[in-house]
């Protein structure tokens, strides 16, 4: 029996891996790996005065920041085209408007000059403002071109001087574009307001947040994220679904990414041939403050209205992110010339916003979608949730019975034998 659990696992296994291989093709229509155009990677530098303090290793916050820099720029792969830009590190006046709108491009996102772009980091002092909204803007327009991986890394510390301009707001309005450009933060200052900023700012594309209090730290994470560019990376293809499914978009297999404000709805379509089966997922993700008690509705529709299966969840407040998904397989049909299916998916979310929260741009969505070979025979078809478990399961029931009658009828004999003598 031990051996029968053994077989029946390891079967599962198999199932299990070749049903993961089906979930995801090799060749998707979209949102495939990007790795053969250049990553791009903006530094974008704090040079604002409060980097003059002396309190990282003994030196100040600039000298950690200008060798941290000079080792990054050693270890930059060669296939990354690296830039520098630089928030209030020219205007040492009193004048808000002027200071807030002291950035600049210190070095061109290129091949990287190593040489150059060291001496353009060693002439920087410590000035002026800290404008984090209109530098992320700007880094945004240096890394638009292209299509490979764009990384934007924000080293500050302090919280931006420049408001209303939110640089949590601009972060999220550079997420909605759709252009796949990640903002990772660091923060050189353990503050608690400083980390709640640039936390709101990381989430907001995806990126990370990390605190670092020493040069070495500094170095090592910077280098970590100039990696990760370069990594062959999923990019999601930017669509806008609509207000019903008759004006809805049609997608076909890839990753997709959307905008949800709250409590709204928005509708897609996949053409299905006979034959194929549909798997659908969403995720939505809560990048502000939402109350409590929350969920996402998925539902795969006719054109005419049917609803023909739905996948939903719900959440607590406990998690960012809510995900669901369904599967819908289309039945073989005998005409060979048989038209595919117009499915409509819907997507529905419940969040509500906080007080005070905007509901512009919407919530991030990521929508996956396959459209794969179906079910060969119908005994492929799950039936109860177990499918073909139907012969273990039965096996099973019929060894327990089999031991059942074997332990009474061995019970009876021993007492049978204990009363004889």
């Amino acid at each position: 029996m031990i051996r029968t659990q053994r077989l029946a696992a390891g079967v599962c296994a198999l199932l299990a891996t070749l049903a993961a291989g089906l979930a995801f093709p090799a060749a998707a229509e979209a949102g495939e790996p990007t790795s053969g155009a250049n990553a791009k990677v903006d530094l974008v530098l704090d040079v604002s005065g409060s980097m003059r303090t002396r309190d990282i290793d003994g030196g100040t916050r600039m000298a950690a920041a200008k060798q941290a820099f000079n080792e990054v720029l050693d270890a930059t792969p060669e296939d990354v085209q690296l830039g520098i830009r630089t928030l209030g590190a020219d205007y040492a006046g009193n004048d808000r408007q002027t200071g807030c709108k002291d950035t600049a491009q210190l070095y061109p996102v290129s091949t990287l000059d190593r040489t150059e772009a060291k001496t353009a980091v060693a002439t920087l002092s410590p000035t002026g403002w800290t404008p984090i909204g209109p530098a992320l803007l700007k880094a945004a327009g240096d890394l638009a071109d292209g299509d490979g991986s764009k990384r934007i890394v924000l080293i500050t510390d302090g919280e931006d001087t420049c408001a209303p301009l939110d640089p949590c707001e601009v972060a999220r309005e550079i997420a909605a574009k759709g252009i796949g450009m990640t903002i990772d933060t660091l923060g050189l200052v353990p503050s608690t307001k400083l980390n709640k900023q640039l936390s709101c700012i990381a989430e907001a594309t995806g990126g990370t947040y990390t605190s670092v209090e020493h040069t070495d730290e500094l170095t090592d994470k910077v280098n970590q994220l100039v990696d990760r560019a370069a990594d062959p990376v999923v990019t999601p293809v930017a669509t806008e679904g609509a207000a019903q499914c008759t004006s809805a978009p049609t997608l076909k297999s890839g990753l997709y990414t959307d905008r949800e404000e709250f409590g709204q709805q928005r509708w897609y379509k996949v053409d299905v041939d006979p034959g194929k089966e549909l798997r659908a997922s969403v995720s939505v993700a809560a990048d502000r403050a939402v109350n409590p008690s929350y969920g996402v509705l998925l539902r795969a529709v006719t054109v005419h209205g049917r609803e023909i299966v739905r996948g939903e969840s719900a959440g607590n407040g406990r998690t960012d992110v809510i995900s669901t998904g369904l599967r819908y397989p289309k039945a073989e049909s005998d005409a060979d010339d048989a038209p595919a299916e117009t499915v409509c998916l819907q997507v529905t979310n419940s969040f509500s916003a906080a007080s005070g929260v905007k509901a512009t741009p919407g919530m991030p969505l990521e929508l996956t979608v396959d459209v794969v070979d179906g079910p060969s025979k119908a005994s492929d078809v799950a039936s109860f949730g177990l499918g073909r478990g139907w012969w273990l399961l039965g096996v099973l029931v019929l060894v327990g019975f089999v031991a059942g009658l074997l332990w009474g009828w061995l019970s009876r004999w021993r007492v049978a034998v204990w009363r004889t003598n």
